[in-house]
């Protein structure tokens, strides 16, 4: 048999049982290694798997993501999320769909200081809704854009997402930290319009929220300080050359047991929870990372990253006309797949091609992330949305799917644009890496 039917045949499988449900650290870590073993024998592939397991697991870059899960623990676990979120309702709350609004700036804030997605949606989630239900709004658009918003945070520095899309393609990831400001910054606006705009069109959709006078405005703005020092810390140390991303987190993490120790949030149990949890998702992460580099090694054995690239390369598309297509695959591919899946079984095929086109590989990874943010709302396997659908019971999971349209039609607007001026994009990191 042909190495590429082989590789064809391996793809199929991992796409199968992913649909099973059997997580995808498993399923590409037992994958790879049995193609490894009927490609090269079982010497080389005992070989291949412990060189892999002592080359990924002894990456300094690596530590950066145990830490970051961390920070986002103590930030949801010591209320900073919650005052984030207070200090952005008193100040936007009485626009048109101010209480979605503040839910979207909210969550673009606890991104940046968390790294994560779905932590996101069940940190806001239980406390905007309440607040929404309260002013009658509708249901669609209060669940959705909370789900929506919550996929900020795999794109606003620091994110898990371009820490394993840096590890993979061994860019950087300090470049890639600062590259996400400006297209985060960019989405969250657009989300924050989209809201504007539908209320204005329909008052009933997001009717004003209550008034707050000045003072307790200004009040307010004392408690979200801690997490924009933070994420100053994070990202003006990184951006000023101070210390790496991995030296970031630390920092980070720092600064939230400092102020939330002088806030009289931290305790022991809190800070052992904050502990437990953060080893959880980051021992899923570590196996996700192992496995997609031990599948990438058997899929370079059967040709078919370089085939395929190949094959791209020879319809000759322009940069412009590679996104297109690409586009067009990843909603696809957002129905089917989550997150990590889409990533790891893409990138080894996508990264190379859009290079070979002339595409920044700095650039393209801020891409495959807002892409990728799009696979977390996208039916039928969004996760955020059934994440969101617990969070608010009385709304069912179809209305969520329709509330999170304008947000996925937002987000390709937002596409279109940093596709048409990269530079929004490589600005920052040119100023900062040169």
């Amino acid at each position: 048999m042909e190495p590429q039917t082989i590789g064809l045949i391996a793809f199929g499988v991992v796409l199968f049982l992913i649909f099973l449900g059997i997580p995808i650290g498993a399923v590409l870590l037992l994958v790879g290694a049995v193609g490894l073993i009927v490609l090269e024998g079982l010497h080389y592939a005992e070989t291949q798997l412990l060189l892999n397991v002592m080359d990924q697991g002894t990456k300094f870059a690596l530590t950066s993501i145990p830490l970051y899960v961390l920070m986002g623990q103590l930030v949801y676990r010591t209320g900073l999320a919650s005052d984030l979120y207070g200090c952005v309702y008193r100040w936007v709350g009485r626009l048109p769909g101010g209480l979605a609004i503040a839910s979207v700036i909210a969550a673009a804030g606890f991104g940046s200081v968390s790294g994560g997605s779905a932590t996101a949606v069940a940190t806001l989630g239980p406390m905007c809704m309440p607040e929404m239900r309260k002013f009658n709004y509708n249901g669609g658009l209060a669940a959705g854009c909370i789900a929506a918003a919550g996929t900020l945070g795999i794109l606003i520095p620091p994110s898990i997402f371009l820490i394993a899309y840096g590890l993979w393609t061994e860019t950087s990831i300090g470049a890639l930290f600062i590259a996400g400001i400006v297209p985060g910054l960019m989405m969250t606006g657009a989300y924050s319009a989209a809201v504007l705009i539908l209320c204005l069109i329909n008052p009933k959709l997001g009717p004003v929220g209550e008034k707050f006078t000045w003072h307790e405005k200004f009040t307010a703005l004392t408690k979200v300080l801690p997490v924009f020092g933070i994420f100053m810390i994070i990202t003006g140390g990184i951006y000023g050359g101070v210390f790496d991303p991995t030296e970031a987190g630390a920092f980070g993490i720092v600064g939230v047991l400092i102020f939330a120790g002088l806030m009289g949030r931290l305790n022991f149990g809190v800070f052992v929870d904050c502990l437990k949890s953060s080893v959880g998702t980051s021992l899923m992460i570590f196996l996700v990372l192992l496995g997609g580099h031990v599948i990438s090694r058997f899929l370079v054995l059967t040709d078919l990253t370089s085939d395929l690239v190949q094959w791209i390369v020879a319809f000759d598309l322009s940069p412009y006309e590679l996104i297109v297509v690409l586009t067009i695959m990843y909603i696809v591919l957002g129905m089917l797949l989550d997150i990590w899946a889409m990533l790891l079984l893409t990138i080894p095929f996508v990264v190379p091609a859009a290079v070979a086109t002339g595409i920044n590989p700095i650039w393209f990874g801020i891409y495959i992330i807002v892409m990728s943010e799009l696979a977390a709302i996208t039916p039928p396997v969004g996760l955020n949305v059934y994440i969101m659908a617990r969070n608010a019971p009385e709304v069912s999971v179809g209305r969520i799917f329709l509330g999170v349209t304008p947000f996925f039609i937002a987000s390709l607007l937002v596409v279109a644009i940093l596709t048409a001026f990269p530079e929004i994009v490589l600005w920052l990191p040119n100023m900062a890496f040169g």
